[in-house]
């Protein structure tokens, strides 16, 4: 048990006292792991923390944040608190209650929202500026979020249409050795896409939407020698781009629309002779107005904690 101080801290009438400790007293136990060297008890309306000064000072600080967060109306989880641990032990000084309160999208009574800071700054650059690269590993939600800010601009009438678009070439395969029409062969790598819009709008909303074109879902080389006008475009996995297809893809962009890249750069599956367009862009691009790269990282996946620590395995394995 954490020995030193005691502190106690005090539940607002705002906030119930069990939407704090969960069931079980598990978010209490979320605490705990979170910040070992401190000791959680809760007593009625107060909570009592021991433990040594620097612990007991976030604990406290943690709180307020997770009282914040509750008053919003949003739920707490073990994930929630370890969340706000790690954004209170950062230094970009970004509070947990602006992070994980910053719905994106509400759809079928569940909230889309960053859930970590450079989440955050992914979504704020997208808001601010006209081009957005997002680069990181898998399960960081580089191309979740970013059709959940497409669907919000749609629904907000800010564009006319959505264009959803990757490369149809990925881990060694091409499409003329693989059976079926053009349509069967291409939907497979499409279906990630697919699955984000499916999360975000009525199912059967889909077909007809795609039918009228206001949702376009279509391989890369469907966008040659076309303008997009008023339309929140992304190009998903660009790391299998060409240097190329990348500058084709950019000068697409037509008035009133938005932008987003995303790609991973350690998973590029082009031949081993060919560039990758979203390696070199970051270089030719570097200082031009309207245009942001935002970076995620092993810490920013919000798939299954184990994703996050196998990512940082490679990472570890590669650096040697």
């Amino acid at each position: 048990m954490a020995t030193g101080l005691t502190h106690k801290v005090v539940i607002p009438s705002s906030v119930s006292p069990l939407s704090i400790a969960g069931v079980g007293d598990e978010l209490i136990r979320a605490v705990e792991l979170a910040v070992p060297d401190a000791s959680i008890h809760l007593r009625g309306n107060e909570i009592l923390v021991q433990g040594d000064a620097p612990a007991v000072d976030l604990v406290e600080k943690l709180y307020e944040e997770l009282f914040a967060v509750v008053r919003s109306g949003q739920g707490l989880s073990a994930d929630v608190v370890t969340r706000s641990v790690a954004l209170l032990r950062a230094s970009d000084g970004e509070r947990p209650r602006d992070v994980l309160t910053a719905d994106i999208l509400t759809t079928r009574g569940r909230a889309i929202r960053p859930k970590s800071a450079n989440q955050k700054k992914y979504v704020d650059a997208i808001d601010k500026h006209t081009i957005v690269f997002g680069i990181g590993p898998a399960g960081t939600g580089k191309t979740y979020l970013a059709v959940a800010k497409a669907v919000k601009a749609l629904q907000s009438k800010q564009v006319n249409r959505i264009v959803l678009t990757r490369p149809a070439v990925e881990a060694g395969e091409r499409l003329g050795y693989l059976p079926g029409t053009l349509s069967e062969k291409i939907d497979p790598y499409l279906r990630p896409l697919y699955d984000a819009l499916q999360d975000m709008i009525e199912p059967d909303a889909i077909p007809r939407l795609m039918t009228n074109g206001t949702i376009e879902v279509a391989p890369l080389a469907y966008m040659r020698g076309r303008t997009l006008n008023d339309a929140f475009i992304i190009l998903d996995e660009a790391q299998n781009t060409s240097p190329e297809q990348m500058k084709m893809f950019l000068t697409r962009l037509g008035f009133g629309s938005t932008m987003v890249i995303t790609g991973d750069v350690t998973q590029v599956d082009l031949p081993t002779n060919m560039k990758s367009g979203l390696k070199v862009v970051q270089d030719i691009l570097k200082g031009v107005d309207d245009l942001a790269f935002v970076n995620l990282s092993a810490e920013d996946v919000v798939r299954n904690p184990l994703v996050g620590r196998i990512v940082e395995a490679y990472a570890r394995h590669d650096a040697h």
